[in-house]
């Protein structure tokens, strides 16, 4: 099992406006089946550590392309998108393998 986290640098003053967006997106691809229960974070400013950052996480059984044949993003997410990419000055992707339980 894998964690997935997409971690976003917003502009200045767009956390918030991005979190939510990232939220209606990421339930979109969970509305047809692509991705399981997710979680989207926020520090816009008002909190210690790093500001104007958006963490989107969830968990997978495998890594998959979404360029895979077959795939195709809902459209809801894809326009969706054209609202999100101006928000963002830049992002990366962190993929985690979870420990399993211990089976004592």
């Amino acid at each position: 099992m894998y964690l997935i986290r997409r971690i976003f640098n917003a502009k200045p003053g767009e956390a918030r406006n991005l979190a939510m967006l990232l939220q209606k997106q990421a339930q979109a691809y969970r509305d047809v089946g692509h991705r399981s229960e997710f979680r989207v974070s926020y520090n816009g400013a008002t909190l210690p550590g790093d500001q104007n950052v958006v963490v989107l996480d969830w968990t997978d059984d495998a890594i998959m392309s979404p360029y895979r044949e077959g795939h195709a993003p809902p459209p809801a997410a894809r326009e969706l998108g054209g609202e999100i990419r101006p928000l963002i000055e830049n992002q990366r992707i962190e993929f985690l393998e979870l420990l399993p339980p211990s089976r004592d």
